[in-house]
């Protein structure tokens, strides 16, 4: 398949449900030569298809350097995250500078199946799973700004009524849109059916990724992440955030590999809020061996106050089982489009900033 030019081309690599994008995921591996290893999901998706972390390697077990390219941490925003997977394992002039870089690539597709299935951010635990990372035995953190907000956050009614709208208001009026962004995103774990909830146990997605670090990632000496996301920013301009712990030196070496333009959580300089439970954080400790570098590549669709509102009725609609049928279909809809804008000119660009970074990433790794 000839490298993606036009945006025609990598429209193909993406997909309208989980299933499709799954089975071109799996095609563009097998067509690759590569081997596939699912991890089964426990529950079964929307249209009643099974569903899995699938873990596809491209390079030998004990390469050095190895780069993770993954999707799905927020279940929906994998429409995106696996097209570009799938992008790259039909791009033979991309595995093949990967290979003579000396880097094997590992694409982790899915890591929450369930949510991208269910059109839904969350695991089926309800679990953000960047949120999820901590040692559960010792206190968790608290989301003072949550609490004080999470009647408001998601309201007993939907839509909202016009008091709740303007509480919301006052707050970010008085406090500014970056305090009730933080405050309703940071992450929580004392509301289990509000958003951005931490949990009180690491998720199955958290469990089977530290697997796959486990069988993966061990023995190389350097490694790269590049996590694939939507939601936050200008539509289709990919950010790359920082992913890694608060460290000059990978710093250093993320603006190195992706451009001064790095952000950072750490220096206000990201769209994203200050977070809890990184889900980055895994590397450091199943992968201590490693030098760690690492960005989320970030994509956005539409402005922040909309893409929260599409969590807030998300939400709303999974707490009220007996919502219209009507009203559930409306609210999934405009929840897939919150985080997959689903055009040609979108998914081009999306692909043409996912193996700018893809590249980046194999540079930085062979220098070293």
């Amino acid at each position: 398949m000839p490298a993606v030019t036009t945006p025609a081309l990598a429209s193909q690599h993406f997909a309208q449900t989980y299933a499709e994008a799954r089975g071109k995921f799996l095609a563009a591996a097998e067509a690759a030569g590569l081997d596939v290893e699912s991890h089964a999901h426990p529950m079964l998706g929307r249209d009643g298809e099974a569903l899995a972390m699938d873990v596809v390697r491209s390079g030998p077990q004990d390469a050095r350097a190895l780069l993770v390219v993954s999707s799905a941490c927020h279940g929906v925003e994998g429409f995106c995250g696996s097209g570009v997977q799938t992008a790259l394992l039909h791009d033979s002039a991309w595995r093949q500078a990967a290979s003579d870089a000396d880097v094997a690539v590992l694409y982790i597709h899915a890591l929450n199946p369930h949510g991208f299935s269910w059109w839904r951010r969350t695991t089926q635990e309800n679990v953000d799973l960047n949120r999820n990372f901590h040692d559960f035995t010792a206190p968790l953190p608290r989301n003072a700004g949550y609490d004080e907000l999470a009647a408001l956050i998601v309201p007993a009614t939907w839509p909202p009524s016009a008091d709740n709208e303007a509480a919301l208001q006052r707050f970010a009026q008085e406090r500014g849109l970056p305090a009730l962004q933080a405050a309703i995103t940071g992450g929580q774990y004392a509301h289990p059916e509000g958003l951005f909830y931490g949990g009180r146990n690491p998720s199955w997605s958290h469990v089977t990724l530290r697997h796959v670090l486990r069988d993966h990632a061990t023995r190389c000496a350097r490694l790269g992440w590049i996590d694939l996301h939507t939601g936050l920013g200008p539509s289709g301009v990919g950010e790359r955030i920082f992913a890694c712990r608060d460290d000059a030196a990978a710093l250093q070496r993320a603006r190195a590999w992706w451009g001064d333009k790095v952000t950072s959580i750490y220096d206000g300089s990201s769209s994203s809020a200050p977070l809890q439970g990184l889900m980055w954080l895994a590397a450091y400790e199943e992968c201590a061996q490693a030098e760690y570098t690492g960005i989320a590549l970030e994509y956005g669709t539409l402005p922040i106050l909309q893409m929260i509102d599409a969590l807030r009725a998300d939400q709303w609609a999974e707490n009220h089982p007996d919502a219209l049928p009507t009203l559930r279909a409306q609210i999934k809809q405009r929840t897939r489009d919150a985080f997959y804008t689903n055009t040609d000119a979108w998914k081009q660009r999306i692909v043409e900033q996912a193996f700018d970074a893809a590249h980046g990433a194999v540079r930085g790794l062979a220098a070293r």
